[in-house]
């Protein structure tokens, strides 16, 4: 029989898996099966701009893996069951079970509410990309004319701002921070950001915690009231239960706990790749959910499977942070790049040449992901014998 690998989530960490994992092992003694909630692969690092009113390409997944041998099913996951090693999932047919020998979690995650209440009722996000087209049906009803509270001054809530007010400046946003804005960032860049929140008229409330999201307005500690006509939650990601219901080691959180290789710490027959997984990376400190990490992490599993299942060596995938390339709407942009204890360097770069750089990052991610096979050895690897032994020792 061949050896089933199931891979879960079709983001940018799973369809860079699935894809690359097809073109190294050969279709002779393996199949692949993707198990994805859409049928397009969906640019996480736009959802912005598309909530914003621009047109943000999502190519069809069935496009996507083409000619590679891989099943797509469209699906939600409901349940993973690692001792007896099968997906529950649903679907409009009613779903069902998909048995597996190695699964791929690449689930990702989705915006967190941290409790707060009624973020769940009356907040936007732009985290999928359902939420992020009501959130852009929303300001479409505004009609030029409205207030948009932004909350969270992390990169998404620090873009998502500056992208709205530039593409609607009719509308007036503000932009709520927990903290000082920017915090993370050196002095030059944090100044470069507010420049740019003037610029845009954004209005920035500082060390302003919410305690509650209304239909028409945000409560503040402070006893601030500030009226809302459009609320977007950006205050942090979480990852779905999934896992942790599963049995799997995760953290507080729900992370999945994996070794140097991506590999489950509890079960060895599971991988995880992207936001769904807890990684060291070799800074000693835990990799933040980004694109990049699920590039480093995405590349770092399909070494490991390979390997496993062939008995060559793994080699080991760099598993670095470097930086933060923050988007400032269409013609303005921030890098910040950090130091090896993930502290902002003193310098950075700002203006239009970094938004083009961005802009052309995000092109590169699109193109990469959508085709996952280009430029690998087209010589596929058949399995060793007992492939579910692991290598005994990895290359530096």
């Amino acid at each position: 029989m061949k050896h089933r690998i199931v891979v879960l989530g079709a983001g940018y960490a799973g369809a860079y898996a699935a894809g690359t994992l097809a073109r190294r092992l050969s279709p002779a003694d393996t199949e692949i099966t993707v198990v994805n909630a859409e049928p397009d692969f969906v640019q996480r690092l736009r959802l912005h701009q598309l909530a914003a009113g621009q047109e943000v390409e999502a190519p069809k997944l069935a496009d996507v893996f083409a000619g590679t041998g891989i099943r797509l099913r469209v699906a939600r996951v409901t349940d993973v069951d690692p001792e007896g090693r099968f997906v529950a999932v649903a679907d409009a047919d009613g779903g069902g079970e998909l048995g597996y020998d190695t699964l791929v979690y690449a689930l990702g995650s989705h915006g967190a509410d941290h409790g707060v209440p009624g973020v769940a009722e009356h907040a936007f996000d732009v985290a999928g990309r359902p939420s992020a087209m009501r959130l852009r049906e929303r300001l479409d009803s505004l009609d030029g004319g409205g207030n948009v509270l932004v909350v969270g001054d992390g990169l998404t809530g620090i873009e998502t701002a500056t992208e709205i007010a530039e593409s609607r400046p009719g509308l007036s946003v503000t932009l709520i921070a927990r903290g000082q804005l920017g915090a993370p960032l050196s002095a030059g860049a944090r100044s470069h950001l507010r420049r740019a929140c003037d610029r845009l008229g954004i209005t920035v409330w500082e060390h302003t915690h919410v305690e509650a999201v209304e239909a028409t307005r945000v409560l503040c500690a402070d006893g601030t009231i500030l009226a809302s006509d459009a609320t977007v939650w950006t205050a942090g990601f979480a990852v779905a239960p999934i896992a942790a219901a599963a049995g799997l080691e995760v953290t507080g959180n729900g992370r999945i706990v994996v070794d140097r290789t991506m590999r489950s710490v509890s079960h060895p027959d599971v991988y995880a790749a992207g936001d769904s997984a807890y990684v060291i990376g070799d800074n000693g400190r835990p990799l933040p959910m980004s694109c990049a990490s699920a590039g480093y992490t995405g590349r770092q599993a399909v070494g490991a499977i390979v390997g496993h299942l062939t008995g060559r060596e793994i080699a080991n995938t760099r598993l670095e942070y470097v930086g933060n390339h923050i988007s400032l709407g269409r013609r303005d942009g921030i890098l910040q790049m950090v130091d090896g204890e993930a502290e902002a360097k003193p310098k950075y770069l700002g203006g239009r040449k970094v938004a083009r750089i961005k802009a052309g990052i995000v092109r590169m991610s699109l193109w990469a992901t959508s085709h996952p096979t280009f430029g690998l050895p087209k010589r596929k690897h058949r399995l060793a014998a007992a492939p579910n032994v692991p290598a005994e020792k990895t290359a530096a």
